[in-house]
């Protein structure tokens, strides 16, 4: 159940401290530019039972600007400083008035997701250099790493300020990848939507189309087949353990247990090919689709129980090694109150004892006796090891008991809705492979997308590195940013 409340700028501040009084946490904040000027949505949600909640507040097309919620929600200051960047609407109050996504060759007073913005501008030098906050001392020095870095990652910038190789203070500058992913979907037919959201961050194809959905289907009053959902679950699943085995390998191998990687990555690749069969991409593109899903064939239960008896042994091996075990336990701890504060989700979550899971919170679907938590409190790379390798048990027997219950080849889709009927806005929360994915959708009278707003779980997760690499060394850097597998693409729309 969504509810829809009207506030003004006055009364935000109180509506949302009631709401995060009672349990809610913020899942989104989206800008709008109406004909009677902005919007901005607020979406606050909690579960079990799924609730959400928008707080729209309409400001004066003058002087856009709304009391900030940074005091009240740290998640929040982050959608203010990015609402600032791309549409100008000013947070009063804010504590930080550098900019979050603007980089320096945006002129100042250029907004681009402004209707009146125009193609970009030049690129330029009008707001200098990033202000870095710089740690003196005696012994203290800096370690400027990024943003090109010498994998096949994505750019981002991080600045250590040392003693020694201990880490004082890391600032991690991202946002140099900016695709205008909001911008691009508007005017869009749903149909045309769906690729767009599956490349928002390329290894959570599943994840962002489902959200989307979701999101759309709500929209336009659709009521998707169960069989259907269950397809589009035994997917996300899917996503979920070829992600999961991968970061195992990766973890091991910057420990220097390279055989376990190599090992871990020869699963990935089976799974990979597995992806193939059932929906003909291997990261299950064109598997979720509007109104339903899609699949060339079901997964071999076989092959399933060969792979996770497989997985469990990479683990374990992994787990028995005491080089492996000693790099992983109490390295980078992201204690419990922290998480909580930051607003992590996800695997980062669970392995501070936050036991959240928008497939618990949220369901879409119903997943039966065989969803079980995997949660640990000690919060350090050790325990985000941990929650993966549990979380793939769960994920492969979620995977078995959808195959029972499916046929394939088939594609289930709903019936087309008839033309203007459902509220015209939705919402959807799907639990990503990196934890809650969050994406709103609003229509324009003509079934076009009006506006849409992704938000990848790695928007709430990167602050938490930072906050987790205080007082490690500088070597250990590798793994706890592999711990955390952090997505810069879905972050930076």
């Amino acid at each position: 159940m969504r509810k829809t409340y009207q506030a003004s700028p006055v009364t935000l501040p109180q509506h949302a401290e009631s709401l995060l009084s009672q349990g809610h946490r913020l899942a989104l904040v989206a800008a709008h530019t109406d004909e009677t000027g902005p919007r901005v949505v607020y979406l606050f949600v909690s579960g079990p039972p799924d609730t959400r909640v928008e707080l729209h507040v309409r400001l004066d097309p003058d002087h856009p600007q709304v009391p900030s919620l940074a005091h009240l929600s740290f998640p929040a200051g982050r959608f203010e400083r990015e609402m600032r960047d791309l549409f100008g609407i000013v947070p009063v109050g804010h504590p930080l008035r550098r900019r979050l996504v603007r980089h320096f060759h945006w002129p100042r007073g250029w907004y681009p997701m402004r209707p009146d913005a125009g193609p970009p501008p030049d690129f330029g030098e009008q707001e200098g250099p990033y202000p870095f906050l710089e740690v003196e001392g005696e012994g203290v020095y800096e370690i400027p790493v990024g943003p090109v870095h010498a994998g096949l990652i994505e750019p981002g910038h991080f600045r250590f300020s040392v003693v020694g190789e201990t880490i004082l203070k890391l600032k991690a500058r991202l946002w140099f990848v900016h695709k205008g992913i909001e911008k691009l979907f508007q005017g869009r037919s749903v149909a045309a939507g769906l690729p767009l959201a599956e490349r928002i961050s390329g290894d959570t194809a599943v994840g962002h189309a489902l959200a989307y959905c979701l999101a759309v289907e709500e929209a336009t009053g659709t009521e998707v087949p169960p069989e259907a959902q269950h397809a589009r679950a035994l997917l996300l699943e899917l996503e979920r353990v070829h992600n999961h085995v991968a970061d195992l390998g990766m973890l091991c191998n910057d420990v220097g247990h390279g055989i376990l990687n190599a090992h871990a990555q020869r699963v990935r690749e089976q799974l990979l090919r597995l992806n193939k069969e059932v929906t003909g991409h291997r990261l299950l593109r064109g598997g979720v689709l509007p109104g339903g899903a899609a699949l060339r064939a079901l997964p071999d239960p076989a092959l399933l129980t060969a792979l996770g008896a497989d997985i469990r042994e990479i683990a374990d091996l992994a787990l028995r090694h005491s080089t492996v075990r000693d790099r992983f336990t109490g390295t980078a701890v992201l204690h419990t109150a922290a998480a909580r504060e930051i607003g992590c989700l996800g695997y980062v979550a669970r392995a501070s004892g936050i036991a959240d899971d928008a497939r618990i919170a949220h369901p879409f679907t119903d997943h039966g006796t065989r969803l079980t938590g995997s949660v640990h409190d000690s919060g350090d790379v050790l325990a985000r090891f941990l929650v993966r390798a549990e979380e793939i048990d769960v994920s492969l027997a979620l995977v078995a008991q959808f195959s029972e219950e499916l046929r394939a080849p088939a594609a289930v889709l709903a019936p087309t809705p008839a033309p203007g009927t459902g509220p015209r806005t939705g919402v959807g929360l799907v639990e990503g492979w990196r934890g809650t994915i969050a994406t709103r959708v609003e229509l324009a009278p003509d079934g076009t997308l009006a506006r849409v707003k992704p938000v990848d779980p790695s928007f709430f997760n990167w602050p938490a590195l930072p906050v987790a690499l205080a007082d490690t060394i500088v070597p250990d850097f590798p793994l706890t940013n592999k711990s955390f597998n952090l997505s810069y693409a879905g972050n930076d729309l």
